[in-house]
């Protein structure tokens, strides 16, 4: 059998991330989600990719996270049970996914941005017609949710079973991995929590100014974008907004 069929099997075989995976400091969940599959089923089939980007969302003391307003209407799933869908709509054009992380109780959150995709490619294109390449289904939070067609029925569910669900995937090596500031923020942009498989080509782009920034992930111990961003975007984030497209 060809490795990558063997390699198809055997991750369709795999089980979903229980939620004691979640309920950890959200740092951690964004680095140990590179390499796991994130599924969502649809009447045109199940469609599903790998994880090769993520950033943390820390909680009430990130201001960058939608958690810094506190417990709201909106923000209520944040504060919910680890393993659960957080989605939201970002500049009237795009929905992004992230999963929920910490004890319920304790807000947290690690933002998908970017999948290499593996199942229903053929139904992806068909949802990302603009897409030039494969390469650019999933390149981006916005783009993986229009392929994986994610949005705001989604809010809330558990991620341990469907229609959508994360599972085991391959382990990525530190040495695979890079970590560099969140992108497409104002507030705490600073910070470097976003962590990506080096060497795939199917990571989102990097800002020019990140370059520099970014550095190779060492394991030195065994809420989304700002709200007011959000609300009103900035002209560099109107053009990146159309880049999802």
């Amino acid at each position: 059998m060809p490795r990558a069929a063997h390699r198809a099997r055997r991750e369709a075989r795999a089980s979903f991330l229980p939620a004691e995976f979640y309920r950890r400091e959200t740092e951690v969940v964004a680095r140990e989600l590179l390499g796991a599959l994130l599924e969502c089923r649809t009447k045109e089939g199940t469609v599903s990719g790998r994880i090769v980007e993520t950033e943390a969302y820390l909680g009430e003391h990130d201001p960058a996270c939608h958690a810094a307003v506190g417990e709201t209407g909106r923000t209520r799933w944040l504060y919910g049970a680890p393993g659960t869908a957080y989605v939201y709509f970002i500049y009237g054009v795009h929905w992004c996914f992230n999963a929920v992380t910490r004890p319920t109780g304790l807000p947290g959150a690690v933002l998908i941005r970017a999948l290499e995709p593996v199942a229903g490619v053929a139904v992806m294109r068909t949802r990302r017609p603009a897409a030039r390449a494969d390469r650019d289904l999933t390149n981006g939070p916005g783009k993986l949710c229009a392929a994986l067609a994610i949005d705001g029925g989604h809010n809330g569910l558990s991620l341990d079973g469907l229609p959508l669900r994360i599972r085991a995937g391959e382990h990525v090596p530190d040495s695979r991995v890079a970590l560099s500031p969140r992108i497409g923020i104002t507030r705490a942009a600073e910070w470097p929590l976003r962590w990506y498989v080096a060497d795939s080509p199917y990571v989102s782009r990097t800002p020019k100014d990140q370059h520099q920034d970014q550095q190779r992930w060492k394991n030195d111990s065994a809420d989304e974008p700002d709200q007011a961003d959000e609300t009103r975007p900035t002209g560099k984030q109107q053009r990146d907004a159309r880049l999802e497209r």
